[in-house]
């Protein structure tokens, strides 16, 4: 196979164990000639401007960055200045025009980080596990300009385990990245890869996620809304309101067990147990505004939670639709 001009398009260190392996192990068939990502943006109390990691990585390998604030005609120009084989698109947060799709010799490849045609959309990873699924994975799929719906040639799949959080099922997908697109670049080369159209019919999507996600509705059942505080850690988390303080939760698991709708059962260092609507949510970790999160009886200690307080409930936005969410 010969050297593939490759042009990369991301914005989150998710695709970072992709990139390394892009740059240091497939040079013998990968060329990066250049890496798309979002602009400096303001962090922090300071707003002072900082690159993403994506940036970080390529320039520390004095690789070509393009950062468009939009994807205009100079964007696209520069773009097919490049003369690219080949583009791959991770996490990147622009949604890219036709002639920027159809440029690439071999085509435009995004890697959707779910199972499709489940989860199109902005937030698949958080909300397939707040979702309480047991098995999530990364598609590799021709970029068309509706959402997330292009044919796929092949799926990387990966557990999601009952202490999983959406930072350690985003590790797991980040690593089968590699071994996805490393299988694959052959068969694209040789025009062997074969793309499968979705089955539009079984398609959900998901959407940006915002902060005021991270409610809780203490009257449906455990099992949901420990699945929605892992799924939704590290962000934008979901908060408890106990004793006048938001208290940020980091992990939690259901058991069986009768109680109150969010009155606390028990608070110990086993865990902080808490009624609802069907069984009892266990919480493992908690967070003090502006403190480090803490395992529960690392917690109780400087902030004890007696048996008996309710915690406040609310209506929890929906994360999931049958159609795209409007934007």
């Amino acid at each position: 196979m010969s050297v593939l001009k490759t042009a990369f398009f991301g914005s989150d260190l998710i695709a970072l164990p992709l990139l390394n392996w892009l740059y240091d192990d497939a040079k013998e068939s990968v060329q990066l000639t250049a890496v798309f990502t979002q602009p400096d943006r303001p962090v922090g109390r300071g707003q002072k401007l900082r690159a993403n990691e994506i940036k970080q990585w390529a320039e520390a390998r004095n690789l070509t960055v393009y950062q468009p604030e939009r994807i205009d005609e100079a964007a696209q120009k520069s773009y097919a200045e490049l003369a690219t084989d080949l583009s791959l698109v991770m996490a990147y947060g622009h949604i890219l025009k036709q002639d920027f799709i159809d440029t690439p010799r071999l085509g435009t490849l995004n890697l959707h980080t779910s199972v499709l045609p489940k989860y199109r959309g902005a937030s698949p990873i958080q909300t397939a596990i707040a979702m309480g699924e047991r098995e999530t994975g990364v598609s590799l799929m021709r970029i068309v300009r509706a959402l997330d719906a292009g044919p796929v040639a092949d799926c990387e799949k990966v557990t999601i385990g009952r202490l999983d959080t959406a930072l350690d099922v985003d590790t797991k997908l980040a690593e089968v990245c590699v071994p996805l697109v490393s299988r694959n670049l052959s068969r694209l080369a040789s025009g062997d890869l074969v793309f499968t159209e979705q089955n539009h019919d079984d398609a959900t999507f998901c959407r940006r996620l915002i902060k005021g996600d991270g409610v809780l509705d203490f009257t449906v059942p455990a099992v949901a809304l420990a699945a929605r505080i892992n799924g939704l850690f590290p962000w934008p988390a979901t908060v408890l309101p106990i004793n006048g303080q938001l208290i940020k939760a980091g992990l939690a698991t259901a058991k069986a067990g009768e109680g109150a709708a969010g009155a606390v059962l028990s608070s110990d260092q086993e865990g902080l147990l808490i009624g609802t609507g069907d069984g009892v949510l266990r919480l493992h970790k908690l967070q003090r505004p502006g403190a480090k999160m803490l395992p529960v009886g690392d917690f109780l200690r400087g902030f004890p939670i007696e048996v008996g307080t309710l915690v406040g409930s609310a209506k929890m936005p929906p994360l999931v639709s049958n159609a795209p969410f409007c934007r």
